[in-house]
């Protein structure tokens, strides 16, 4: 079966940066509904359509189709006194702060002094080209609730 609008897709990957170093190994392989879900970066999934099992590829995603491009106004200096009494900050530690109106999002500690930290709220890989080596390891239909919930029932998934 060849990759198309509503199959689910099983890929095994690995991601490097522009010199080759490895940034994830592809431990687990992405299962992901085909078709404009938004289940995968669109660049791959264009590069997937009309391959079958066993096929294999490269592609390139640049910042602007990955993770978008690192906005500086994103990071931010926080007083220390002004987080958690108690709390051990570390150099890549994940904080989640809440907004206003309850909503979470997540910053990376990426710089301490003794009187303030330095908190990025970028996906730690915006601004960065990605290259994807993946594999085809299944195709398959997508089942009505897969259609139904726009995305992937890997084995499982719960709602």
């Amino acid at each position: 079966m060849k990759i198309g609008p509503n199959t689910v897709v099983t890929l095994a990957y690995r991601v490097t940066d522009p010199d080759g170093e490895l940034i994830d190994p592809g431990e687990r392989p992405i299962v992901y509904l085909h078709g404009g879900y938004d289940d995968i970066f669109p660049r791959i999934e264009q590069a997937l359509e009309g391959k079958e099992v066993g096929d294999s590829l490269r592609v390139t995603v640049d910042s602007a189709d990955g993770y978008g491009p690192h906005d500086e106004e994103k990071v931010i200096r926080v007083p220390r006194a002004a987080l958690p009494a108690g709390l051990d900050l570390e150099i890549g530690m994940l904080l989640v702060a809440e907004g206003p109106n309850g909503e979470q999002f997540p910053l990376r500690v990426v710089g301490l002094s003794s009187q303030e930290a330095t908190l990025d709220g970028n996906h730690p890989l915006a601004g960065q080209t990605l290259h994807f080596e993946v594999r085809v390891r299944e195709v398959r239909e997508a089942t009505e609730g897969e259609l139904e919930h726009g995305h992937a029932h890997p084995a499982g998934h719960e709602h």
